[in-house]
């Protein structure tokens, strides 16, 4: 069941629950993650970066669209952190059903007038739109690497923002970071401006930088209302962990033999957050 994040998060909006949205970088990746979904019967979004697009180049978006349009659970297929109009337009061009334009590093004025002009774009193809007001902090470089500073939402700002805009929904900074924390580092969510940020704006909001948080402070984001949540690195870091222990026998060399560990670690951090973020057994509000 193939949807927009416009009309995937209205639902998780309505019951006050959250959506997961995994970066995969390769099929199997993705093919572990839509089963995951299906057999918690949660709604997923499937998020795929420019850069993680290029690795895998664009046709692959046509097989991603035509398992997500067999599924039984709703699945949107989102660029995330687009950064130009061309990274947008090839998006919409190959499939995609929903784009984020991110402009949390221009000013506010600048910022405003991108997401205009993607809004302009996407919604004449039923496309939503995500943008990002503030900005995530980074753990280490890569391909969502934040700045080094956080910056956080301003409310007030954020109500301006998405009025002028007319987004679909809102990336908020309210304290994570992209990445896995290192050893020692204990990020502190700001669940008041969340609050405050909810009570002011009505559309979905969305979380980035959601791996390596502590459990609770998720489970209370989604409570005071996250509806969206970006896990990148854990089912990564679970991917290629079980992948480096598998190779470690030197005599394996078929996909079929080494790739199904992996997916299997994969699909039990995917588990762990589509329960978490209460999306378990949503599936049927749809």
């Amino acid at each position: 069941m193939l949807m927009n994040m416009k009309d995937l998060l209205a639902t998780a909006n309505e019951h006050n629950f959250a959506v997961p949205a995994f970066n995969i970088s390769e099929y199997s990746m993705f093919n572990g993650i839509m089963e995951a979904a299906e057999e918690k019967e949660a709604p997923v979004i499937i998020e795929i970066h420019p850069d993680e697009l290029a690795h895998m180049e664009a046709d692959i978006i046509r097989a991603v669209r035509e398992r997500a349009h067999r599924s039984t659970v709703p699945v949107c297929i989102h660029l995330d952190h687009g950064s130009t109009l061309d990274q947008i337009i090839l998006a919409i061009q190959a499939g995609y059903t929903s784009v984020m334009i991110d402009g949390s590093t221009l000013s506010f004025e600048e910022n405003i007038a991108a997401c205009k002009e993607v809004v302009r774009l996407a919604h004449a193809v039923d496309v939503s739109v995500e943008a990002e007001l503030g900005t995530i902090g980074s753990t280490a470089p890569g391909l969502e690497a934040g700045g080094n500073l956080i910056i956080y939402t301003n409310p007030d700002d954020a109500v301006r923002f998405v009025e002028e805009t007319g987004i679909d929904t809102l990336a908020i900074a309210i304290g994570t970071s992209h990445g896995i924390y290192p050893k020692g580092m204990k990020p502190k969510l700001k669940l008041d401006l969340l609050k405050e940020i909810k009570e002011k704006v009505s559309i979905p909001l969305v979380l980035h930088g959601g791996s390596n948080n502590p459990d609770e402070e998720i489970s209370q984001a989604v409570r005071l209302g996250i509806n969206k949540i970006n896990i990148s690195s854990d089912i990564k870091a679970a991917y290629y962990e079980k992948m480096r222990e598998v190779l470690e026998d030197r005599g394996l060399r078929e996909p079929n033999e080494i790739q199904p560990p992996c997916v299997s670690a994969m699909k039990e951090v995917a588990y762990h957050k589509l329960e978490l973020f209460g999306a378990v057994g949503k599936a049927g509000l749809y």
